[in-house]
């Protein structure tokens, strides 16, 4: 088969463009058993399970994997104080997982209020943030709900707790900046790492650079991953990378799909959780079979992990022994961890150092960063241990709002997965996108609570979808509260 199709395209991203996560329920949607559930004769490790971490990787980058594990050990730098996991919420945004920026070919994220949310115009996307703002009840609030005011005032409290502010600022990557790397690499368990102002810079660097330690450009990874959704095809248009894709099931690819992939890749790239497809995760079984696949490929791994922080309730493991599946893992400060912006790929010393050479071509040596920084610093102290609780209550919403918009006479809906992976997941209504908004926004303006926020053409006409995130607000809600708010919700639909 050609590389390009009829337009002149690589034929693999014109396939992620059509790409489209399956309705939940219908052919195509997760397979019995879970999103991660393998198909029949996916391998298993044996007794003892583990697959080779970092370090058994290609003959070419073993080398370069190798090093010990426990990056960034030893006592507190001069300037570095700790915060109290349980003071209030993070500088940034309280907890919110922010959603991503314009999508190639798909609709907006649904949940962030920025103006690649959704809002036609600045006057539709200053009444949605009015309506937030001033609503009493939400599941979760976001940092570009605040003034610059607001904003500015809650990260010199919440910064004060975590670093002397009588400390330098930051220049060119040091201070606030190296400190937050540090505690980045510690907690993933790797050796360095290397901060960088977007993920998607961080992202394509990583990926460049294993290519060129393999001698294998071909990347491979879902359709639905966020390289293929959200990042204008900047691996094959920047990196000069190629894709292939193992599945186009909405789940992660299985250990018989990647050893059965027809063509030679260098690298596997896995997104924990893949969110386009419901912010979904393998079974722990599953996740390493996959990774061991890939090593018997010859390929190294790369982790996706804008969103790896919420993992650890769904694995029942700690970070670093999720992350020490990979050879590299990209994580974000902003999605879930309440930060104003940033991302840290970790890895082995050699990989972050070449890594910090292509951040200075890819125009990412940014002169002083460090109220990103410490925003990041905040959100490992404050939000990283609140999330399982997030994970745990955004089972209960997820049930309380089935049962809510079923007990409304919602002819059909689907809350996806069934049971949330994460402390986000995904709502499916057969109503057009323009009306299930309207009705949101009346139920924020006309009753103060805010259930839903924006609402996306998706799958076949006349069907919508929605994501929803459960934060440091929505723990306040009662399943109760949820079903009385659905029902608030369906009776302003058509």
């Amino acid at each position: 088969m050609s590389e390009r199709s009829e337009h002149g395209e690589p034929r693999t991203q014109q396939e992620s463009r059509q790409a489209r996560t399956p309705l939940p329920g219908t052919r195509g949607g997760p397979p019995p058993g879970g999103p991660g559930a393998p198909r029949a004769g996916a391998s298993r490790p044996g007794p003892g399970g583990a697959v080779p971490s970092r370090g058994a990787a290609a003959p070419g980058a073993r080398s370069a994997a190798g090093g010990g594990g426990g990056g960034g050990g030893g006592g507190e730098p001069e300037g570095v104080r700790r915060a109290d996991p349980a003071a209030g919420d993070g500088p940034a945004g309280g907890g919110g997982a922010a959603a991503d920026g314009p999508r190639d070919g798909r609709a907006p994220a649904a949940d962030e209020p920025a103006a690649a949310d959704g809002p036609r115009d600045a006057d539709d996307r200053a009444r949605h943030v009015a309506a937030w703002r001033a609503s009493t009840r939400v599941l979760w609030r976001s940092s570009a709900e605040r003034t610059v005011r607001e904003g500015l005032t809650a990260l010199a409290a919440g910064a004060a707790e975590v670093y002397a502010m009588d400390s330098p600022v930051d220049l060119y990557g040091d201070g606030p900046v190296a400190e937050l790397e540090r505690r980045t690499a510690a907690l993933l368990g790797f050796p360095a790492a290397v901060h960088f102002p977007t993920g998607t810079m961080a992202q394509q660097v990583a990926l460049r650079c294993w290519a060129g330690r393999t001698g294998n450009r071909t990347v491979a990874l879902h359709p639905l991953s966020h390289p293929e959704v959200h990042e204008r095809s900047a691996l094959s248009v920047v990196g000069g990378l190629r894709t292939v894709h193992p599945t186009h099931e909405p789940r992660l690819p299985s250990a018989e799909e990647v050893q059965e992939l027809e063509e030679p890749f260098g690298t596997l790239m896995l997104e924990l959780p893949l969110r386009d497809a419901g912010f979904v995760l393998p079974e722990w079984d599953d996740l390493v079979a996959t990774v061991g696949a890939a090593r018997e490929r010859d390929a190294v791994v790369h982790v996706d992990g804008a969103r790896l922080w919420e993992c650890g309730t769904h694995f029942g493991r700690p970070l670093d022994e999720i992350a020490g599946l990979a050879d590299s893992v990209y994580v974000s400060f902003y999605k879930s961890l309440g930060g104003l912006s940033g991302a840290v790929l970790a890895g082995p010393h050699s990989l972050v150092e070449e890594a910090r050479a292509w951040r200075h071509r890819y125009g990412g040596q940014v002169f002083q960063q460090y109220p990103a920084a410490l925003s990041g610093l905040v959100g490992l102290e404050r939000e990283l241990p609140r999330l399982p609780s997030y994970v745990a209550h955004a089972r209960t919403v997820a049930a309380a709002l089935g049962e809510g918009l079923a007990a409304a006479g919602v002819p059909w809906h689907r809350v996806n997965p069934p049971v949330p992976q994460t402390h986000q997941f995904q709502v499916w209504l057969p109503v057009e996108a323009d009306a299930a908004n309207a009705a949101a926004l009346a139920q924020s303006e006309e009753t103060g609570v805010t259930l839903f926020r924006r609402w996306f053409p998706d799958g076949p006409p006349g069907m919508c979808r929605t994501e929803v995130t459960v934060s440091a607000e929505g723990l306040r809600w009662s399943a109760g509260d949820v079903g009385e708010a659905a029902a608030e919700f369906a009776r302003r639909l058509p």
